[in-house]
């Protein structure tokens, strides 16, 4: 007995030797190590906040490992260029995530690098609305390894490692390592985990459950999935779709709104940046969208409205407006899927005889549009390089009035020249950055109230509340782009244009403001000058799910001749437009994912990312937490039901993208009468 706890202790003191030499002599290493370590789980502590969760620890460490240990087979005094190196992207992976993840609440994509020529245009966007200086503070990496590279030169250290001989062991000895790290957190992973983990448009799910160096590595490989799809997965996927579209009823039921506009013209307005509830905001009695608000009061709207959009924000929108498909979950489409077939609005009206065509005060080649208009079936594309004169300047491009001023006689041209037409109008002043705007604008944002004094005088007083705020900024903006709305369509109406013709207005996605922007619009009281605090009578509690609900968007469908004056609470997405104007206009989209909002009993908004919401419940598909909408309870089944259904139609979307499906199998319900 005394003889096994000898051979114990002497086992254990071999151990400890053994652990002490390994870190005298791979110092560098461990510092990278360390310190790439640190970041990953800081970006998690600010982003996803569970940093905690023994998983992605063990996911990182195995990642950085890994990448360290062939380190080894270079020279030590070339060994500070690798690890150095290394840190760089790491620091480089963790900035850009901390700083998309602010703006957007989900991680970055090495398929964003696609629309790199996007990002410049809106640099100033990204400077004033997206970097936060805790986004930078990942850089004390460098100087960590920087300090230590110069400690260790100024000991000697490389020069007495070189000698010892000790890489192949090191390099043994840490991919040991990493092997058993990896296999504990495969333990530790659950069977679904791995399919979230290879679909990976759950980015906050992977990042919480892979951490964030795992998540960017399988990033990458998704990324090259537009080259590579026709080798991996097409037959997968031709299976999927088979099966999903014939089980897909391909008729459109009737209902009281079958076929009231069809013959009629159709413009629509794509509201760049408007979120809902500036329709029902007001300062001093001024509403900040009244053309907007009497559009909503005398035609149909939609007030629980969602855009559904990605990465591609505008030009995510634009696509599910037209095709009723989601945007891809990898890069968007309309920069890396621009050349697939997809059936569309334009498409299906233009085979009824609709001249369609649209019309933007920007370059045409921003988002690719000069390309992907045509493809959506637009005939013609009027754009700053075509049509319009920047004759007046606001932010990125052309001023809203200039861009409908310059558009009414070419309408008018249109009008007399086709018996009908589709056209979409894309507004842009009302982009981020907001302080653009404050020149233009005169419309104010503060508190204006009357004080009694205590000789009975009446005095106005002001308090400034919204004003220098970008939320303050971002209601100008609205304001702004109400008015020049307002004008262009009085000046339809008094050219004889409205006669025959239905205005569609969407919002294409919410102001990308953050959350703590809305901090004093929700909780300052300015009569009396304080926050209002949690207990407080009155007190919103805007928190994370609240900020999410709160970025849906106005959707309105008026007509000047019809009375139609209805309010729609349903919850409705971008992809359930298509078939509900083809209920109405007479045409019908076989590949729609999306409803018929007046022909459905309960309606579920899809996002891209898997969440999903109804009347009764907002779900978050990565935290797997359910947010309750009314007080009636749920089921688990109900629950359940409904994520599956969401994956199933983000991968079924996806399908059809990514493998061109529409064009390769076409339409089930032809083949099937074939077979």
């Amino acid at each position: 007995m005394v003889s096994l706890n000898i051979k114990c202790q002497n086992k254990g003191k071999e151990i400890i030797q053994s652990i002490k030499k390994y870190v005298r002599t791979n110092i560098l290493f461990l510092t990278y190590l360390i310190t790439s370590f640190i970041n990953s789980t800081l970006v998690r502590f600010f982003t996803v906040q569970n940093f905690l969760d023994f998983r992605p620890i063990l996911a990182d460490i195995a990642v950085i490992t890994l990448i360290g240990s062939f380190g080894y087979f270079v020279k030590p005094k070339h060994q500070f260029k690798y690890f150095f190196t290394w840190s760089i992207i790491f620091i480089f992976v963790c900035i850009v995530n901390s700083m998309y993840y602010t703006n957007y609440m989900s991680f970055a994509s090495f398929s964003l690098l696609a629309t790199s020529t996007q990002i410049v245009d809106v640099g100033d966007a990204i400077v004033n609305n997206v970097m936060e200086i805790r986004d930078f503070c990942y850089l004390w990496q460098i100087v960590a390894m920087i300090c230590v590279h110069a400690f260790l030169k100024k000991k000697n250290y490389y020069e007495k490692i070189e000698k010892t001989e000790i890489g192949k062991e090191s390099f043994k000895k840490t991919l040991f390592g990493t092997i058993l790290i990896f296999i504990l957190f495969i333990l530790f992973c659950a069977p679904t985990d791995w399919g979230k983990f290879q679909k990976q448009w759950n980015r906050e799910f992977v990042v919480m459950r892979f951490g964030l160096y795992l998540y960017q590595g399988n990033d990458l490989i998704s990324s090259l999935q537009p080259q590579l799809s026709p080798l991996f997965g097409y037959d997968k996927a031709v299976k999927e779709y088979y099966d999903f579209y014939k089980e897909k009823e391909n008729v459109q039921t009737e209902n009281e709104y079958t076929d009231i506009f069809k013959g009629k013209n159709i413009l629509v307005i794509h509201a760049e940046s408007i979120q809902d509830f500036t329709l029902h905001t007001s300062f001093n009695g001024k509403e900040v969208t009244p053309t907007l608000n009497k559009l909503a009061k005398e035609g149909l709207y939609f007030s629980n409205f969602y855009a559904q959009e990605s990465v591609g924000t505008s030009s995510d929108s634009e696509f599910t407006f037209s095709s009723s498909l989601l945007p891809v979950s990898n890069g968007t489409v309309f920069i890396n899927y621009f050349d697939r077939n997809y059936v569309t609005t334009q498409k299906l009206l233009s085979d009824m005889g609709y001249y369609t065509f649209s019309m933007h005060g920007n370059k045409g080649t921003f988002w690719n549009r000069n390309i992907v208009h045509p493809n959506l079936g637009y005939q013609d594309f009027f754009n700053q390089n075509n049509f319009f004169e920047i004759d007046e300047k606001i932010g990125l491009g052309l001023s809203d009035e200039s861009f409908f001023n310059q558009a009414i006689p070419k309408i008018k041209e249109i009008s007399e020249n086709y018996d009908n037409f589709f056209g979409t109008m894309i507004m842009l002043t009302n982009h981020t950055p907001f302080s653009w705007i404050e020149e233009f604008s005169d419309y104010e944002v503060n508190y204006t109230y009357k004080v009694t004094l205590e000789d009975g005088t009446v005095v106005e007083k002001t308090d400034p509340y919204l004003e220098g705020t970008v939320l303050g900024s971002y209601f100008k903006s609205v304001h702004y782009a109400d008015e020049a709305l307002g004008k262009f369509i009085e000046d339809l109406d008094s050219e004889g244009l409205l006669e025959n013709t239905v205005l569609v207005i969407y919002g294409d996605h919410d102001n990308k403001l953050k959350k703590k922007e809305y901090e004093k619009f929700f909780h300052y009281l300015p009569l009396e000058g304080r926050y209002l605090e949690k207990g407080d009578e009155g007190y919103y509690d805007f928190n994370n799910y609240e900020y999410e609900l709160n970025r849906k968007v106005p959707f309105i469908i008026w007509s000047k001749n019809d009375t139609l004056q209805k309010e729609v609470t349903e919850v409705m997405g971008m992809y359930d437009i298509s078939p509900t104007l083809g209920n109405m206009f007479g045409f019908h989209n076989e590949f729609a994912l999306g409803h018929d909002i007046f022909g459905t009993e309960e309606n579920i908004v899809v996002f891209p990312d898997g969440n999903w919401l109804t009347n009764k419940v907002y779900y978050n598909n990565q935290k797997e937490e359910s947010y309750a909408l009314t007080k009636e309870a749920v089921s688990q089944e109900y629950i359940l039901q409904n994520t599956e259904y969401a994956d199933k139609i983000v991968s079924i979307s996806n399908d059809i993208i990514i493998h061109d499906l529409i064009e390769k199998v076409g339409n089930i319900w032809e083949t099937k009468k074939k077979g």
